[in-house]
């Protein structure tokens, strides 16, 4: 439950510290003074969109904290847990602060977190009804939650929504394939074009610069086996004139050299050395000639290949050692297409059963509506009559749309259906209730719901409008006998309902320096009389008034 509220520079609010208790608190005062603004801020608080417009004037910022007693809200305390947020006294402090310039903070006991976690801890904190609750009761997607509500299925509705969601991703991905195919049946017939002639071509990676090396080899081997030869000749075969000769001849020398001066062995050693690595290479030398062959079949078959590799790199427009990989990644391209295609195929069959499921799901939540709604229209049809509509009846009529395009929230169509006269048919409710039926209507539904939905503070924004007398009186009660399970927090300008809270507060309006203050505070039984005798007598407060005050706490109380 809220346990205290402080405002600082919000509105036409200086500084508003407030206490909460449970039960019904009412809160009234006079006609401009800012009844509502406490929820407004509260509101804020729980993650509502931040607006500059809000702040006080002259102030650079406002800033609001709340405080809950969370030990019985177990949903809550997970939350907490979860986000590492817990407090060890099971105490939650929402603070929400807002700039000038539109910018916002928030934060959940001290730890800043984004607008939507506050929002989403709120949620299941405290639910708003506004004043406005009854317009949007002409809503069908407002009516559909409404009995969501009532009948508690979160698990079927879950259910739905990721049944939903999930067909939902595989038509998004079918249509997305679709369209892709669409785009490409022209780029596949060219990529089947490509890679079948670079199949048939089929070079393999390394393969040109192999067969480059090769065609330069066989293209020069006249050359290569003449230059040869005519070296082995200088080195080797030249009769005493050959170099090797020459280089023996110089080893003989330092050899003899050697032992007339030992600093001479070194050269001796390496020249020797020098002789053998020579004698090895004119033995390479003849045995490269002896291998070299002169192959014109050979050499014109390479020629061949060479040039075709050359004219399939211009027309693919790359370098002919490239032509392997770019033939690798044209067959990648072209089984991505033909696998999108089999893709499809799939998708179609995934679609049909995720289409399937979603209409099991979607039938059980259907059925769990019909029973709900059949308690419900017998719940609202009597507190219409404790709300002076003896003869009210009411019905909620659902209609199963098998046909219907998915969606998150089912099949099913809703209208609320209203008859507040005898002999008058079952009409919709736009058509049959007046402003003030309307309002009644309203306040049944949202009394009967909250009653079941487990909210642990529920706050009612002047929901009573367009209510009066006996009605008032009976509004009032219900009011109060819901604040005996939950906390009730009412802002409210009808004596009767004011009565019925356990206890109240009252809001005023003060000028001081030419500046607007308003405060919040609560009365003390004495208080409360003069402030409901204000509220009977027009702001007109007599000893007659005060009786009657009096004696409306006394049978509203009990």
């Amino acid at each position: 439950m809220l346990t205290s509220l402080q405002i600082k520079n919000f509105a036409i609010v200086s500084e508003l510290n407030i206490d909460w208790r449970s039960g019904m608190t009412a809160i009234t005062g006079e006609t401009g003074a800012g009844k509502s603004i406490a929820i407004d801020a509260l509101s804020l608080c729980l993650g509502e969109r931040a607006d500059a417009n809000a702040i006080r004037p002259e102030s650079s910022k406002a800033e609001i904290s709340a405080q809950f007693d969370i030990r019985n809200l177990p949903q809550a305390q997970k939350f907490l847990s979860e986000l590492l947020l817990d407090d060890e006294e099971q105490n939650c402090i929402l603070r929400r602060v807002v700039t000038r310039n539109g910018r916002s903070k928030s934060f959940i006991n001290g730890s800043s977190v984004t607008a939507a976690q506050l929002k989403e801890l709120g949620q299941m904190l405290i639910a708003i009804h506004g004043q406005h609750a009854h317009q949007l009761l002409l809503k069908p997607e407002h009516q559909l939650g409404l009995l969501d509500a009532y009948a508690g299925h979160q698990n079927l509705l879950s259910a739905v929504k990721a049944q939903y969601n999930h067909y939902h991703k595989l038509q998004r991905e079918h249509a997305n394939l679709l369209k892709q195919q669409q785009a490409q049946a022209a780029k596949k017939q060219l990529l089947e074009y490509q890679v079948e002639e670079l199949d048939e071509f089929a070079l393999q990676e390394g393969e040109f610069e192999q067969i480059e090396a090769e065609h330069n080899r066989l293209s020069h081997a006249q050359t290569l086996v003449e230059s040869s030869q005519r070296e082995l000749m200088s080195l080797y075969e030249q009769d005493d004139q050959t170099v090797l000769g020459q280089l023996q001849h110089s080893v003989q020398t330092f050899s003899e050299l050697s032992t007339l001066d030992k600093s001479l062995e070194g050269i001796s050693q390496m020249l020797s050395e020098a002789a053998v690595q020579l004698e090895e290479a004119c033995r390479e030398i003849r045995s490269y000639g002896e291998s070299v062959e002169q192959d014109p079949i050979r050499l014109q078959e390479i020629e061949e290949r060479i040039t075709q590799a050359m004219a399939l790199s211009r027309k693919h427009q790359i370098q002919p050692d490239q032509l392997a990989s770019h033939h690798l990644a044209l067959k990648q391209e072209l089984d991505n297409i033909c696998s999108d295609n089999a893709r499809i195929d799939d998708l179609e069959h995934e679609i049909a059963e995720a289409l399937h499921a979603y209409h099991i799901s979607a039938s059980q939540l259907s059925d769990s509506r019909a029973n709900a709604a059949g308690t419900l229209n017998t719940l609202i049809t009597q507190s219409m009559h404790e709300l002076s509509m003896e003869n009210g009846r009411f019905a909620i009529e659902l209609s199963k749309d098998a046909d219907r395009r998915p969606n998150e929230l089912g099949m099913d169509n809703i209208e609320f259906l209203v008859s507040t006269n005898p002999g008058q048919p079952m009409q919709a409710l736009a058509k049959v209730a007046s402003g003030g039926e309307l309002s009644r209507i309203s306040l049944a539904i949202q009394v009967i719901i909250a009653n079941k939905v487990t909210t642990p503070t529920l706050i009612f924004d002047e929901v009573d409008v367009g209510i009066s007398g006996p009605t008032a009186s009976q509004v009032g009660k219900q009011l109060r006998l819901l604040g005996h399970s939950t906390q009730v927090i009412c802002v409210t300008h009808l004596p009767q309902v004011a009565c019925s809270g356990h206890q109240q507060f009252f809001v005023q309006k003060a000028v001081n320096n030419a500046q607007t203050y308003t405060s919040m505070v609560p009365l003390d039984m004495h208080q409360r009389v003069d402030e409901i005798a204000r509220l009977l007598g027009g702001d007109s407060v007599s000893d007659t008034t005060r009786a009657s005050a009096k004696e409306l706490l006394s049978v509203q109380s009990c």
